[in-house]
């Protein structure tokens, strides 16, 4: 059983919980539990084996039980009762939109209604408006959630898919009569690699204007709800928008709280008890009934005694604490990253010369770029072979004249690691290269001990200086590698061989829990884009918000290095 399976087994149990009307600290508790686990960044099992199962955030004696009891047995009595109270199945049907835990309950019990497929024959054959409180508008609005789940499937957008559609709301947004202000919130803002919901805040005297304008996007497929400061809708790709217009004055309670996560707003909202304050989404109130409003999101933290807390960091990861300790670590921006050391060229399957890939990392304000194209066993992307690659030396030389001291190219390789472990090229061609990136695009299902074993071997070449997206998934898309990845980055910090954060969103591997275990352990990054064209530069940006949500500063990042250090490096690596 690996962290998903774990972390699945808890979310069921908070799922059935809340349909079965357990009060709902327990079911958060369960759902804390899920989500501490799924974000652990290491084995569970070898957490359990250590003893420190209570050290997890959200995992106390009693959780803490239960997972022992699930990782020596396979099994838990707890949720193998709960499912025979409550069908596990149900846990689907509460995933439709207009479906809460009540309704899922009543179709359960009142027509035998326990799976996603059940409840869609109910519905388009009339039997839900048999239910008090329910019509034929009713089942509409439950269809279409269904269909726009389905189109979903896991329910999940991946931000890169999302991101780029909220960012065009906003600019119209701003553009938008009264709009003061306009940003993200909820995961978006914090970068999470998939979301549920747009969700944006806009700052504006006069909501319903608001609203009235978003309803003439061409994006809008169907209004779910509006009511005063909140406007719901569907796009016509499935995606769900969540609107919220609050006055300018108070636009930094409602960004802040409408950010999240739910976890860290409880934080935040315990800190102000404490304070003799309550907290929600329009402010303040003192114990005399007086509120104090905040304009901006830095004055929510100010009025609680701490600094500004990124976003990316608020997902109740010990952030607060480290906040009021004055121990919050100063994150890696994109502006700190100065060069690089993973892009192709149509010398393999990139799109655009090397001088063209050379200009567009100049314009993007780079200083050094790796030319880095795929080895000869990838045949299917026109690996290059050795003849090939020489050749490719001299037109990055050719190149590097052309352009002068304006950018530094240098020589690399995406270098692949073969099923036996060994790598590509040669050692006298690896040791002529300036940047070795050693990569895994094949044979990925391999046993855990076998692509363990054939990444260790990877990273302790002395010729490798990069692991790239070293688990080799695919958001959404493609499992992880089976690697032992605790040994995997104790061998690259005894190696000092930097892993990277991939920045293609559709990759973003390591992933924030990973990387912020390897710096806990002292391993060294790179944060890429794995660059095809020059536009794929521009994808730095979810690669650096997938390192600060690994709690990564700019010294563990050796592309943060100015070119003198980054070369010193290099050399000292051989």
């Amino acid at each position: 059983m690996n962290n998903r399976d774990a972390a699945q087994v808890f979310y069921n149990i908070a799922d059935l919980l809340e349909i079965k009307g357990e009060q709902i600290y327990k079911v958060l508790a369960y759902r804390r539990a899920a989500e501490s686990i799924l974000s652990l960044g290491r084995d569970l099992r070898g957490v359990w084996k250590e003893g420190g199962l209570e050290t997890i955030p959200g995992v106390g004696k009693a959780i803490g039980a239960k997972i022992d009891e699930l990782l020596r047995t396979g099994k838990l009595e707890f949720y193998e009762e709960l499912k025979a109270e409550v069908p596990a199945t149900l846990a689907e049907v509460l995933r439709v939109g207009d479906v809460g835990p009540k309704k899922a309950a009543r179709f359960w019990k009142e027509l035998g209604i326990t799976t996603l497929d059940q409840l869609e024959r109910a519905a388009r054959d009339g039997r839900l408006r048999g239910l008090s409180g329910m019509g034929e508008k009713s089942e509409a609005r439950i269809l279409a959630s269904i269909e726009a789940l389905r189109r979903r499937q896991s329910g999940r957008i991946p931000i890169g898919t999302a991101r780029p559609i909220a960012e065009s709301l906003l600019q119209r947004l701003r553009q938008a009569p009264d709009v003061a202000k306009a940003e993200m919130a909820g995961s978006l803002r914090r970068w999470r690699e998939t979301v549920g919901d747009l969700d944006l805040i806009v700052g504006a005297t006069d909501p319903d204007a608001v609203m009235q304008a978003v309803r003439q996007f061409p994006e809008i497929a169907r209004i779910k709800g509006q009511g005063e400061t909140k406007f719901s809708a569907e796009l016509v790709d499935g995606l769900r928008v969540q609107l919220w217009v609050h006055p300018p004055e108070r636009f930094g309670t409602a960004l802040q709280y409408a950010t999240g996560s739910q976890a860290h707003n409880v934080r935040l909202r315990e800190r102000a008890l404490d304070l003799g304050l309550s907290l929600s989404e329009h402010g303040f109130k003192r114990s005399d009934g007086k509120e104090i409003l905040c304009a901006e999101e830095a004055e929510v933290y100010q009025r609680l005694g701490l600094p500004w807390i990124p976003p990316e960091l608020r997902e109740d990861q010990g952030e607060v604490q480290a906040a009021s300790a004055g121990r919050l670590p100063e994150l890696v921006t994109l502006e700190a990253l100065h060069g690089e050391l993973h892009s192709h060229t149509d010398w393999s399957d990139g799109q655009n010369t090397i001088e063209e890939m050379a200009r567009g990392a100049r314009s993007a304000g780079l200083s050094y770029l790796v030319i880095s194209d795929h080895s000869q066993s990838l045949g299917v992307v026109n690996g290059l072979t050795v003849e090939r690659l020489r050749m490719q030396w001299e037109a990055i030389a050719e190149a590097q004249h052309r352009l002068g001291d304006s950018i530094l190219l240098l020589r690399g390789a995406e270098v692949e690691i073969r099923a036996d472990g060994e790598l590509d090229y040669p050692d006298e061609i690896l040791a002529a290269l300036d940047v070795v990136t050693a990569s895994v695009h094949t044979s990925l299902r391999q046993s855990r001990e076998r692509v363990t074993a054939r990444m260790l071997s990877a990273v302790r070449n002395p010729h490798v200086d990069v692991i790239g997206h070293p688990t080799g998934r695919m958001v959404g898309g493609r499992d992880p590698a089976e690697l032992d990845l605790e040994a995997v980055l104790a061998a690259a910090r005894e190696s000092g061989v930097a892993l990277e954060i991939n920045a293609h969103p559709a990759r973003l591997d390591l992933k924030d829990a990973h990387a912020r275990r390897a710096v806990e352990m002292g391993c060294r990054l790179a944060i890429n884009s794995d660059a095809h064209s020059p536009a794929d530069l521009e994808l730095r940006p979810y690669g650096v918000a997938t390192a600060r949500r690994g709690w990564v500063g700019a010294e563990s990042v050796v592309n943060a290095w100015p070119r003198e250090r980054l070369l010193a490096w290099l050399g000292q690596r051989g």
